[in-house]
């Protein structure tokens, strides 16, 4: 792979806004959202992945070796769990937005998470 290193200076608007040159944003695959990262002084900006529920991957592995999974059986059921996630996640979302708008039911804090003590 072939490192690209390109600058150009952009403008930043009194509302902190800049827009990144349209051959940088076509070259790294930038869609609707981006990642931010302060690093040695420098912000370092690159294209948001979707994520297909690797944010729970230690989770659902550390919950398959408690169950006695290994080896073969492991990664298939790894596999089975990881792809529920996002679907969970979206029904979840959808369930929101309609108790947002009145159309469904509305939990609570307290509902979910129990009363503190």
């Amino acid at each position: 792979m072939t490192e690209m290193y390109e600058q150009k200076r952009v403008s930043i608007s009194s509302k902190r806004q800049f827009t990144i040159p349209q051959k940088f944003f076509s070259a790294l695959g930038f869609d609707k959202e981006a990642i931010c990262t302060v690093k040695d002084g420098t912000l370092v900006i690159v294209p948001a992945r979707n994520t297909s529920g690797g944010e729970f991957a230690e989770q659902i592995l550390s919950e398959l070796i408690a169950e006695g999974y290994e080896g073969e059986a492991l990664l298939e059921e790894f596999k089975v769990r990881q792809s529920k996630v996002r679907t969970s996640i979206e029904n979840m979302l959808d369930m929101a937005k309609k108790a947002a708008k009145g159309e469904a039911e509305s939990y609570s804090l307290d509902d979910v998470f129990g009363e503190d003590d």
